[in-house]
Order: structure tokens, then C-alpha cells, then sequence
């Protein structure tokens, strides 16, 4: 069943973006991630260009991000205060990430950024995964406990100025931190249209030192605003947002999301983390292979 994606200005099998978004869907309903990183890297094999592809990806990620925000709020797991001084940077984040967008997109170049971020990103993330995991997995066949790692926050977090109390969070820290790390995911989400919570729990964990009650929901709290205000961006400016891309993959991936809750409950959590990051490791090595591949046309016409 072929659908016009009349932004991406191409003809699409509906059924195999609803899948794709099946896929990711999936994977987000095992792993706890918002899937928006896997969701960009999927259209572009499928064809979709790289600006739209990240474009409509965030619209998916924002959908998605509503019944989980949702859930952890009647389980008391946002912390509201840092939640809006992380929005506040993301949406600072997303305007100056618009700006960074279609200026590469003016010098022909954001399709290649695009790639060459992912790479990095992902090749980086998923190698720290698969180390970390794979540690623990050996760890616990030897029949040895997992040691508990402290909570606390970097030591560059506890020497900023003014400090507020986020008394969900347990910490007593400047808002500048959360304020730039916000101001981080705005820019990657405009780029890559990534939600962005694959970058924002390890370093809420790792650097802000946040108790992890209260991380996912604080994240998905972040990330509905954000990335809603991501594709409102998109839509205003680089006009790369394809509603009907998104409609599709929305509809793959609230489906797709039930069942992978359900897979996740056959497997110990150790085991799902190892073929996360193997999977992460996949997607970044394909890219890679794909940036030194010469494409079939190498000179384009692009009519305005």
C-alpha cells in the first residue's frame, strides 16, 4: 500500500513505516528509551531523506512521551522543579539548534552532519553500554554481587553558583547545570530528532547525580516539551516536518510499545542492556559503512 510523503517528496509502502515504527516501538517498550534514536537511522536506510527523517522522528518521540510522563507522575516519579529548568534550557536549546540546522542545510552540509553525529554519538554510547553490561553479566555468572555505585553529582556540578533544592531529586545543586544540559538536547533533538534520553538519564545519574526513582520520569517529562517544541520549530522554519511520515510511524510504535513491555518481562534486565548496546553498536557501524559509500547519484538538482 503505497502513501506520498509529500515533504519528503516521495512515495513510501505505508505498512513498512508502520512496521519500522513496530520496530522501534518495540525496542522502547524492552529497553526504556524513547526510540528516536533508532527511528532517524531506520527512515534514512528506507530512504527518507536525513532532514526529514529527523524532522518527523521528534513528532513520533512526542507522542510516545505522554503515557509515560503520565504513568510516572501517579507513581510520584517526576521531579517537576528540575523537569521545567530542564525544559527551559530545551527549548533554548531547540531555537538555537534551528538556527545551527538551516544554516548547514543552506551550505548543503546537514545531511552529512547528520550522519557523522549519529556515528559518534551511538558508536561512543553503545561502546560504554556493551562495556558496562557485559561487566555486569560476567560479574553475576561468577556468582559474585553487583557492587551499588554512589550517587553523586560531578564535581564541576557541585562548584556552580546559586543553588537551588530539587527535593524530589535529593539534590541540593545550581540550576545552570540541568539548565545546559537541557540546552544540549534542545540542539540534539533539532539535529536528529532525537528525544534525546539516551544523553539525559546517564548524565542525570552520572553528573547531576539524580536518585534513579525519579530520572526516567524527569527525562520523559523533559522530552514531551522539548521535542513538542522541536517540531513546532521544524514546522515554522526548516519546514522538513512530513505529518504523514509521522502519523505512520506513531501508529507502529504505541503497538509495537505493549509488546515489547511484555518481552521485557521474559528477560533479566543485565541481558536486555548487552543487546541494547549491541544494537546501538549495529546502527552506528552501518552509518559509518554508509558515509564512505558512494551514493548511485553523486550530483542532485535541488528546485526551490
Amino acid at each position: 500500500m503505497d502513501v506520498y510523503l509529500p515533504i519528503a517528496n516521495l512515495s513510501v509502502n505505508a505498512l513498512v513505516i508502520i512496521g519500522l515504527g513496530g520496530i522501534v516501538g518495540i525496542l522502547s517498550g524492552m529497553f526504556g528509551v524513547g526510540g528516536g534514536f533508532l527511528t532517524t537511522p531506520l527512515l534514512i536506510f528506507y530512504g527518507i531523506p536525513p532532514t526529514v527523517a529527523a524532522a518527523s522522528a521528534s513528532t513520533q518521540v512526542t507522542g510516545a512521551s505522554v503515557s509515560g510522563v503520565i504513568a510516572h507522575s501517579r507513581n510520584k516519579g517526576v521531579d517537576y522543579r528540575m523537569g521545567g529548568v530542564l525544559v527551559v534550557g530545551g527549548i533554548i536549546g531547540t531555537l538555537a539548534g534551528a538556527v545551527l540546522f538551516r544554516a548547514l542545510q543552506q551550505l548543503g552540509q546537514i545531511d552529512t552532519v547528520i550522519n557523522i553525529v549519529y556515528v559518534l554519538l551511538l558508536g561512543s554510547i553503545g561502546g560504554i553500554m556493551l562495556r558496562e553490561s557485559l561487566a555486569t553479566v560476567l560479574t553475576l555468572r561468577r556468582g559474585e554481587r553487583v557492587a551499588a555505585k554512589k550517587r553523586r553529582h560531578h564535581p564541576l556540578v557541585a562548584n556552580l553558583p546559586m543553588r537551588w533544592r530539587f527535593y524530589k531529586s535529593g539534590l541540593y545543586i545550581s540550576p545552570i547545570a540541568p539548565l545546559l544540559l537541557g540546552f544540549l538536547t534542545g540542539i540534539l533533538t533539532i539535529l536528529l530528532g532525537v528525544g534525546g534520553g539516551f544523553v539525559m538519564v546517564p548524565a542525570m545519574l552520572y553528573l547531576l547525580g539524580m536518585g534513579a526513582h525519579v530520572v526516567v520520569g524527569t527525562s520523559l517529562f523533559q522530552i514531551l516539551f522539548v521535542t513538542l517544541s522541536s517540531t513546532m520549530v521544524h514546522s515554522l522554519t526548516t519546514k522538513s516536518v512530513d505529518i504523514v511520515l509521522a502519523v505512520l510511524l506513531l501508529i507502529g510504535s504505541v503497538t509495537g510499545a505493549q509488546l515489547g513491555s511484555r518481552f521485557a518481562q521474559k528477560l533479566p534486565p543485565e541481558y536486555l542492556r548487552v543487546l541494547l548496546s549491541v544494537l546501538v553498536l549495529l546502527v552506528a557501524i552501518r552509518l559509518a559503512i554508509g558515509l564512505g559509500f558512494q551514493p548511485a547519484e553523486i550530483y542532485s538538482v535541488d528546485v526551490q
